[in-house]
């Protein structure tokens, strides 16, 4: 998880996750476009993006496609911010039926 952390610490690999969110199966080409950064600086970006396991990558002839993979990002949610929601849906659906009740 510390990799998923490191890589989402930096606003270029977000602003690289954003790309992908917004139309996955990019090529290095395609994220490049717009971006005021070097095609080398890219492609090393997205290499630690794929070390983190937030971007997976599938060759199609001579292109190279890459893919947002948001279960990390999902894992992260589960654990640090999941925990918590679930008390307040539970808070929700207690108040929901204390309500009804006293309606009735």
């Amino acid at each position: 998880m510390d990799l998923v952390f490191k890589a989402l610490a930096d606003p270029s690999r977000r602003d690289l996750l954003d790309r992908l969110r917004a139309d996955n199966g990019q090529t290095l080409g395609q994220l490049c476009e717009r971006l005021d950064m070097t095609r080398q600086a890219v492609s090393k970006h997205l290499g630690l993006l794929e070390e983190a396991n937030l971007v997976a990558t599938v060759k199609r002839g001579r292109e190279k496609l890459h893919y947002l993979n948001p279960v990390p990002i999902h894992e992260i949610a589960e654990r640090w911010i999941g925990r918590f929601e679930r008390h307040r849906m539970q808070a929700l659906s207690d108040m929901k039926t204390m309500l009804e009740k006293r309606d009735e």
